[in-house]
């Protein structure tokens, strides 16, 4: 009874100190129905024998431009069959209502004179012509319709004509500079510079959406660039928010693209921005396939996004241990203490967003409650996350479906995946995400920052997460509403494996989905030989999931792949300072350069002065040239820049990893063998073998090796992934891959 009045208790006065990040449902009726999957057709590049950028893309058979008052096409060209459930958020995108294409039952509900008259389950819309134009409003710039075309014809303010229609079920927009005069004329282009920008977007998405797009907010963007003249085409399809499928925001780019080039031309050079996400689908979309881009501005960067989960979803298993399963709990209140293990950033007394369900939840385990006295990127960055992208219970978060809609989908990044990577006999999407063999804290133990014991433990009890068919939805009370949800599942601990005769499973990932994976370029392994300026403001300090060290993954897999970086530029800028625009005056010089030689050299054709470089708060260059970014990611003493903006690393990495990150499955080595070949450095292991044999009956990672998950294909065999493997110590193991 005590327990429950102190819950309640802490239930009240929490809520009113609760913060949280998620939207307001937008104004759509939810999706009624779950349409019958769709079979692929012939053309569907889904049974990759090699990498995909082997592979020629099928002939385009839809007709290109789209009319003004037609429809785009609604499926893919190559990426695979249609996904259902589809929601559709054109009315969220202000365009209206989708256009009817069944009366079955399917999809959203349409109306007029406020009755159904049919449903949409694929979202389209018929292409239109709005007018725009951008007023600067102090710091920011204001994109704002003209709907009185005789006073935009008098108009003092730059003009912009914008198209928006669907293409492969998302929204797209075209965004043109243009006269007064040229108001009318679809093709008029007097204003436009000849270059173009693709904009990518970012965000945490598992698909099943069409995704917002509004044509203020592109335009808002790229506000200097529109003004500079130049054109710029988007779409909610290439904005990870909705899916981090890159086959099909390729097959989407590539469309909205040709869209473009059928109205206006070929222009001199097309380059992509975008953040987060949006940096990390350029990355792909260039390495994949040609005739999309020609240069790249990825900022906020990572490679990609499924070498990133494996560290990622490291970090609600370690949340989970520190504040439930440690020996000495309180040991592990030092959040500089948990760096040494997480890798990512951590503050002591840094305020932690949502630190107010520590205390239930330790409340209702059964122990001593407190209040969170510090954070780390880890809780700051990712919290969420592990459920929104792992659990097939979980991710659709928000109420756009029906509940029967919702009980019959499994909801992840995995099922997003699913056509690619495969099912398990569940019919739950396969996964990637793999632990066996990974010794937590293996670095931090090597320098004599924790205990062997401490050591132990944490590899006998973090545990994995449990397979897909065995997750549940996450309990979660909203006495508030959706934007203060009160998780009373902390860190989804009820999805993480419990320690069975004192050892906690691990995860054996599908080797199955990995070499998926790969062959059809969700991994980026270096393969680019296009300018790429790499920019990002140092945000470590905030805990933001945003860190430095990934644009350093890039680079090395760069290096790794082609033997130099030549075409990979990095800048690091404090926070007060945005480089975007020098970033494009910069890409301009050099993609002008590289179109206007005959004999077409990257490197060569690199602005003079264009090189690494860290920012001052006035924009300001620090430090500028070879080695000022310099340190333990490459084995060299810190340079100038390193030590103005200091590089965490993470879990992997601390667990022995390499930098790059670009390992699903290490290989694994008996702990014997470990302890013979000095894995553990100077310290006295001898005396726990048995214990790390017990925690690792299969071996632990030998990461001198070759990925597991790697295929053993011709075009994976270059210096990096040949030259560090092992052909005569690494053990096989034999558990069951799905």
């Amino acid at each position: 009874m005590l327990k429950k009045l102190m819950l309640a208790l802490l239930l009240l006065v929490s809520a009113g100190f609760a913060f949280w990040f998620y939207q307001d449902y937008t104004n759509e009726d939810r999706y009624f129905a779950v349409q019958n999957k769709a079979q692929p057709k012939d053309n569907y590049l889904l049974d990759f024998n090699t990498h995909i950028s082997q592979i020629i893309r099928p002939p385009e058979h839809f007709s290109f431009p789209i009319s003004i008052g037609e429809i785009g096409p609604t499926e893919s060209l190559y990426s695979g069959p249609n996904q259902y459930p589809f929601y559709c958020m054109t009315r969220d995108s202000l365009l209206g209502q989708p256009e009817v294409d069944n009366h079955k039952m399917l999809g959203i509900p349409v109306y007029k004179n406020k009755k159904i008259i049919g449903y949409s389950k694929d979202c389209s819309i018929k292409t239109r012509i709005n007018y725009y134009t951008l007023e600067n409003e102090g710091d920011t710039f204001k994109a704002r319709k003209v709907t009185d075309l005789d006073k935009a014809k008098k108009t003092t303010q730059p003009l912009f004509r914008v198209e928006q229609g669907s293409i492969n079920r998302f929204i797209y927009t075209i965004v043109m500079p243009i006269t007064k005069t040229e108001i009318g004329n679809r093709l008029a282009k007097s204003k436009w510079n000849n270059r173009l920008i693709y904009q990518f977007n970012g965000g945490s998405g598992i698909g099943f959406r069409q995704g917002r797009q509004k044509a203020a907010r592109v335009m808002t963007r790229q506000a200097q660039q529109l003004l500079d003249g130049y054109a710029v085409i988007s779409s909610s399809g290439n904005k990870t928010s909705y899916t981090y499928n890159m086959l099909l925001a390729e097959d989407t780019a590539r469309r909205v693209k040709l869209q473009f080039t059928s109205l206006y031309g070929s222009p001199l050079y097309t380059v992509g921005v975008g953040g987060s996400g949006g940096g990390l689908a350029q990355y792909l979309i260039a390495q994949n396939s040609e005739g999309i881009l020609d240069g790249l501005i990825p900022l906020y960067s990572y490679p990609d996004m499924i070498t990133q989960t494996t560290y990622a979803l490291d970090c609600d298993l370690l949340n989970n241990y520190f504040t439930f399963r440690a020996d000495n709990k309180k040991s592990w209140r030092d959040w500089e203490r948990r760096r040494l293990i997480e890798g990512m950033n951590a503050i002591n007394g840094f305020p932690q967003k949502g630190g107010f369900l520590q205390p239930i939840n330790q409340l209702m385990s059964g122990f001593v409650p407190s209040f969170p006295k510090g954070s780390s990127e880890c809780i700051n960055g990712y919290f969420g996350l592990s459920a929104f992208i792992n659990n097939p219970r979980q991710g659709f978060i928000r109420e756009h479906f029906t509940s029967h809609v919702v009980t019959e989908t499994n909801w992840s990044y995995w099922q997003d995946m699913s056509h690619i990577f495969g099912t398990d006999q569940f019919g739950y999407g396969l996964s990637t995400w793999d632990n066996v063999g990974v010794q937590y804290g293996l670095n931090a133990l090597k320098a004599k920052e924790i205990s062997i014991d401490e050591f132990l433990h944490l590899n006998a009890n973090i545990g994995s997460w449990k397979p897909q068919h065995q997750m549940q939805q996450e309990e979660i009370v909203l006495p508030l509403g959706h934007k203060v949800p009160i998780w009373l599942t902390l860190w989804g601990n009820h999805n993480i494996t419990t320690p069975i005769d004192k050892i906690a499973p691990r995860h054996v990932g599908s080797i199955k989905a990995m070499n998926k994976a790969y062959l059809s370029g969700q991994v980026f392994i270096g393969d680019i030989d296009i300018p790429v300026i790499d920019a990002r403001h140092y945000l470590e300090n905030e805990l933001d999931m945003h860190h430095m060290s990934a644009s350093f993954y890039s680079r090395l897999r760069i290096e790794n792949r082609k033997g130099n970086s030549n075409n990979h530029i990095i800048w690091v800028a404090h926070k007060n300072f945005n480089p975007t625009e020098h970033a494009f005056a910069m890409m301009d010089r050099w993609l002008t350069k590289l179109a206007s030689v005959k004999h077409r050299d990257v490197a060569a054709a690199k602005p003079e002065g264009l090189n690494d470089t860290c920012f001052s708060p006035d924009g300001a260059i620090f430090a500028q040239g070879e080695g000022v970014f310099d340190g333990k990611w490459n084995d060299k003493s810190k340079g100038a820049c390193q030590n103005r903006f200091p590089m965490f690393s993470t879990s992997r990495i601390e667990a022995g990893g390499d930098w790059d990150g670009a390992m699903f499955k290490c290989p694994l080595m008996p702990v014997s063998q470990a302890v013979e070949q000095g894995l553990y450095g100077n310290v006295q292991i001898s005396d726990h073998i048995t214990s790390l044999e017990q925690i690792f009956p299969h071996g632990v990672c030998d990461y001198g090796g070759t990925d597991v998950g790697q295929p053993k294909q011709p075009h994976f065999q270059n210096a990096h992934f040949n030259n560090t493997q092992k052909d005569d110590k690494s053990l096989t193991v034999n558990v069951s891959h799905n």
